[in-house]
């Protein structure tokens, strides 16, 4: 990956030996693989058997977990925040491991409609939960530094699976939660 970024900085016009820019293609081959790093990971790691049993049946909500992710259409960061509930069916999620799940897809190439669909169907698929809703907030660098560069955009995309799909209150309910 070093070779490429060189190759980069050299179509650009750029010298790769100038004092700056020397260490540049090996430092950004480090940081393409820490902000791609979620290829290199899998659900089932992640949860690592942290489901516990329960007799709660209300909403879980973890709200306000930042993320970065890097748009697929330009390589340019995305980051904002993602709101997950959950009704439990009988079990629980460790609570560090939604924002695991939320880094995991948000640390590859990435679209914001995807990333929130990947999330939801992940914690329905570990929790078997009686829904599942996610919401995401993020400033798209790809819109604000380049093509219309409107800096005070923002997309917002959501994901509503069972309870949350099917009933208006319950969904209603989750909305008022992260918004407060």
């Amino acid at each position: 990956m070093d070779q490429h970024y060189r190759a980069i900085i050299e179509a650009i016009g750029e010298d790769p030996e100038r004092e700056g820019l020397r260490l540049t293609p090996q430092r950004a081959a480090r940081a393409m693989e820490f902000l791609t790093q979620g290829y290199r990971m899998n659900l089932q790691e992640i949860v690592n058997d942290a489901i516990f049993a329960t007799t709660n049946n209300e909403m879980v909500i973890v709200k306000d977990i930042e993320l970065y992710s890097l748009c697929e259409h330009h390589l340019l960061p995305f980051i904002g925040r993602a709101h997950v509930a959950y009704l439990p069916n009988g079990k629980v999620l460790g609570l560090s491991k939604i924002p695991r799940i939320v880094d995991m897809y948000a640390r590859r190439l990435q679209i914001q409609e995807t990333l929130t669909q990947q999330i939801g169907n992940s914690i329905q698929e570990v929790t078997d939960a009686k829904g599942v809703a996610v919401v995401i907030e993020a400033k798209h660098l790809c819109m604000m530094m380049r093509g219309v560069e409107k800096q005070n955009s923002s997309m917002t995309t959501s994901m509503m699976l069972g309870g949350f799909a099917e009933d208006p209150r319950t969904r209603m309910e989750f909305l008022t939660l992260i918004r407060s």
